[in-house]
């Protein structure tokens, strides 16, 4: 297990330098500038988060076209589950609705951290 964890941190870590289109949208447009604190590609047992915030035990997942593929939705599921047992609330979105729905996302994320 320690050796899994090693790897796990690892990929954690070279996820945050290469970050996709959207996730840098996200973290530099709304996430980094908020009152609250987020951090990027943080591990939970088995899973890496896309950003999490602790202080309210918010993950926030953004989602490519992989997540909506059977085998992807049944990975988010268990994966999600396993965070809610754990007191954290997922919240996703999809690539295209950073896209075309920027400002309603930014508006739903305020609204779930209570900063609206």
């Amino acid at each position: 297990m320690r050796i899994y964890r090693h790897k796990l941190v690892r990929y954690a870590r070279e996820m945050r330098k290469n970050m996709t289109e959207e996730e840098r949208k996200l973290w530099y447009v709304c996430l980094v500038k908020l009152p609250v604190k987020f951090v990027r590609q943080r591990e939970f047992g088995d899973y890496i988060v896309d950003f999490y915030c602790a202080e309210r035990k918010l993950a926030i997942e953004i989602d490519g076209t992989q997540h909506f593929e059977t085998a992807g939705e049944k990975y988010d599921l268990k994966r999600d589950e396993f965070l809610n047992r754990q007191g954290i609330t997922v919240v996703r979105y999809s690539n295209l609705q950073i896209h075309r729905e920027f400002e309603a996302v930014k508006a739903d994320i305020l609204q779930r951290l209570g900063l609206e």
